[in-house]
């Protein structure tokens, strides 16, 4: 089942520079595999050594935030759009 996968500019490294890509998976975990499959490294922006989000990472189906869904676990269906935002810090201090 197809999946459409729309990243930022902070991925766009690790997948060669592309800001939407085509991947495969039953849930959000399984998609995450398939673009590893392609493109080594591109887990280790999402998630940590035990295989959990990143806290700063922002995963949407479909616009539907998935942490308050299934979190990795969240089914796809053919044809969903998956967004990864990791989150961006920064500003200036104002005195």
């Amino acid at each position: 089942m197809a999946v459409q996968v729309q990243v930022t500019s902070v991925i766009q490294k690790v997948v060669d520079g592309q800001r939407q890509l085509d991947a495969e998976g039953l849930n959000v975990a399984e998609l995450i595999d398939d673009i590893e499959r392609r493109y080594p490294g591109f887990r280790a922006q999402l998630m940590d050594e035990h295989g959990q989000l990143h806290r700063f990472v922002n995963i949407y189906l479909n616009d539907e935030d998935i942490r308050f869904m299934q979190g990795a676990a969240t089914a796809l269906s053919d044809g969903d759009c998956v967004s990864i935002l990791p989150a961006l810090a920064g500003g200036c201090h104002l005195p």
